[in-house]
């Protein structure tokens, strides 16, 4: 992002990007058991920020890890009994209510929801030097939030780490249980590049409603 503040921190319209996330958990699951996991030396300036803007006792904060593997991990490691569980990633900010209860409902009759897209582009594989087109259509952009059982996922993170667990999915996955897709929305972008906070600036702004 070619700036000293971690992303999760910078400004997105008038609110730091992490902020938006858990305030839109806040309003679409009211009384929810709410976690953010963050890196230890990081963890003041977070509470500085629910200061600022009032919110020091809607979630706990827990330190976060080597990888999101381990600072999920972490977060997991504090919850019990059993239900559902929403993992997302902070760094998405545009979320909406929609599709958080979308997943919590399609979770809840399949055992797990994973929101996805289909590609726009046109995709390419590399291998050994040469290049193929790819069958696009067969392809979807994995977004979160995931929701699974929490027993199950709990479970699953039981595993040792590996550099494939990309994100929850795949450590369920690897654990031995079927994945379930669900639609996912196009505007909830991962914030990455400074260009992507234009575009998340400029769907904010927009006119209408999600």
């Amino acid at each position: 992002m070619h700036s000293d503040i971690p992303k999760q921190f910078m400004m997105l319209d008038d609110k730091p990007i992490l902020l938006r996330s858990v305030e839109t958990f806040i309003k679409a699951c009211p009384g929810a058991d709410i976690t953010v996991a963050l890196p230890e030396a990081e963890i003041p300036r977070w509470k500085a920020i629910l200061e600022t803007y009032g919110l020091e006792k809607t979630h706990r904060v827990t330190r976060g890890g080597e990888t999101r593997f381990h600072s999920v991990k972490n977060a997991l490691d504090l919850l019990d009994g059993d239900g559902l569980v929403a993992i997302h990633d902070g760094a998405r900010p545009l979320l909406s209510e929609s599709l958080i209860t979308r997943a919590f409902n399609a979770a809840e009759k399949h055992g797990n929801a994973i929101p996805a897209i289909p590609l726009n582009e046109s995709v390419r594989v590399t291998e050994n030097g040469r290049n193929s087109p790819v069958d696009r259509s067969s392809l979807r952009i994995i977004q979160t939030p995931q929701v699974f059982q929490l027993s199950e996922i709990k479970k699953a993170y039981g595993q040792s780490y590996r550099e494939s667990f990309t994100d929850d999915a795949t450590v369920l996955e690897a654990a031995g249980t079927a994945i379930n897709l669900v639609d996912g929305d196009p505007a909830n972008i991962k914030i990455t590049r400074p260009e992507d906070l234009l575009i998340a600036q400029a769907l904010i702004r927009r006119p209408f409603q999600r």
